[in-house]
């Protein structure tokens, strides 16, 4: 029987990643970690933090795709409003979850808890909490939609915290030849092997020794086809073009 193919979009969220400030290192765990458990991310957006922009992106990609993660937003400050779009989002109200507060107050002792740092314990009604075992801050999941935080280890860590709760599909496999050739020695060959395996997702990236040709799906003989192909054409255009081949993952 054939597998769903399972696919995920992310939303980060952030000023600071808008105005290079701060450079965002979610995405590539992301895709990675997603890619481990058989769920393709299909779609990235980085929205400013601003009410509507949030609310619309990630009312597009819920609807859109299986899953759906955003980063950032849900910190003390006045400027972390993911939490309560979220909720809007979803035609929902923050509320005080208690089990959150706990982790709070334990955090931080009552002695050191305020009116900003409590604000983290409010998350939609409807929403479940994810923990993490490094920090005292905690994301949420809420249908479809898991809402982490931007700081890349908190990320990782509620990431970990609900990664039990992703159904994957059929893995995507790749693989990558490496050539001497730039793109344009290669350019109409390679267009050519597209069009003869449609259901082989190909693309081909400069670099400073040549070009990487790299070949993605779940249909894993034609992936061994067109990556066989790609080599003997490749031979036919010059004697040993090919500086690595890097196998299926």
């Amino acid at each position: 029987m054939k597998q769903k193919i399972v696919t995920a979009a992310l939303v980060i969220i952030g000023d600071e990643i808008l105005s290079g400030r701060t450079q965002d290192e979610n995405l590539n765990f992301l895709a990675c970690a997603l890619s481990e458990i058989g769920v393709n991310l299909k779609e990235v957006r980085v929205v400013a933090d601003e009410e509507q922009e949030i609310i619309d992106a990630v009312n597009a990609v819920r609807k859109k795709y299986d899953y759906a993660f955003t980063s950032g937003g849900v910190g003390p400050t006045h400027d972390d409003i993911t939490s309560a779009t979220i909720a809007k989002a979803f035609d929902d109200v923050l509320v005080k979850n208690e089990e959150a507060a706990e982790i709070l107050l334990k955090y931080y002792g009552m002695d050191d808890m305020n009116e900003a740092r409590m604000k983290m314990a409010y998350i939609p009604s409807k929403a479940k909490l994810i923990k993490n075992e490094i920090f005292s801050a905690s994301g949420f999941l809420i249908e479809n939609v898991f809402v982490l935080a931007g700081i890349p280890k908190i990320f990782k860590a509620m990431f970990f915290g609900i990664k039990q709760e992703i159904v994957g599909g059929q893995k995507i496999k790749s693989q990558e030849i490496k050539i001497s050739l730039p793109e344009g020695a290669i350019a109409q060959v390679f267009a050519e092997l597209q069009k003869k395996y449609p259901q082989v997702v190909m693309g081909s990236y400069p670099s400073d020794n040549g070009t990487s040709l790299v070949f993605r799906t779940v249909d894993y003989a034609a992936l061994d086809l067109a990556f066989n192909d790609m080599i003997g054409v490749l031979r036919k255009i010059q004697s040993d073009p090919i500086l690595a081949v890097l196998k299926s993952h």
